[in-house]
């Protein structure tokens, strides 16, 4: 039986390699912003809310880079479906990735579902999926912040999220939540 466990901020994330045959293989370690990157997890397709949510984000790229962060998201879709993704929902700037596996997923905490049949979008949920995890992670590879969601609502906004990294970086502000012995 699967317990998610949180990953620990200022500890250095989980490998995150990709393939993905719609463009190329893609990699954390060889992908990061100046300062961060944001790797949003994504639960598909099918869902409304990340639709709401990716929007969002390819409307906040430019302050995202002006704090030196580049984003990705990330789903367990296949190529058919990340493809309607991109084309359906106008991403056509924010990098989409897909080729998610579920052991994958675990490392990075994540909690998942299965399906409840058709969305109110008309769309089928795949039998199985992740649900939404946000990880803010420094140059390095360690991870800095972390929200991690059991249901689709509730998401960090992209202009919080621009700002709080402005905010970070402007007051060397540290991670918190890495007490462990509590």
């Amino acid at each position: 039986m699967y317990q998610p466990t949180a990953l620990t901020p200022s500890k250095p994330t989980p490998q995150l390699s990709l393939s993905q045959s719609i463009g190329d293989n893609w990699n954390l370690s060889d992908n990061h912003g100046d300062n961060f990157t944001l790797v949003v997890f994504y639960r598909g397709y099918h869902c409304p809310k990340c639709k709401e949510q990716l929007l969002e984000i390819q409307e906040n790229l430019d302050a995202f880079a002006n704090v030196g962060t580049k984003v990705v998201a990330i789903s367990m879709d296949p190529d058919d479906r990340l493809q309607k993704t991109k084309d359906e929902w106008g991403l056509d700037k924010l990098k989409l990735v897909n080729g998610l596996t579920i052991d994958v997923a675990k490392q990075w905490g994540l909690h998942f579902s299965t399906s409840k049949g058709m969305t109110s979008t008309g769309v089928e949920e795949l039998a199985q999926f992740n649900e939404p995890g946000t990880f803010l992670v420094r140059a390095d590879g360690t991870l800095f912040a972390s929200w991690v969601q059991t249901v689709p609502a509730g998401r960090p906004k992209a202009p919080e999220l621009a700002g709080f990294i402005g905010f970070v970086l402007d007051k060397d502000y540290p991670p918190r939540g890495i007490l462990t012995a509590v």
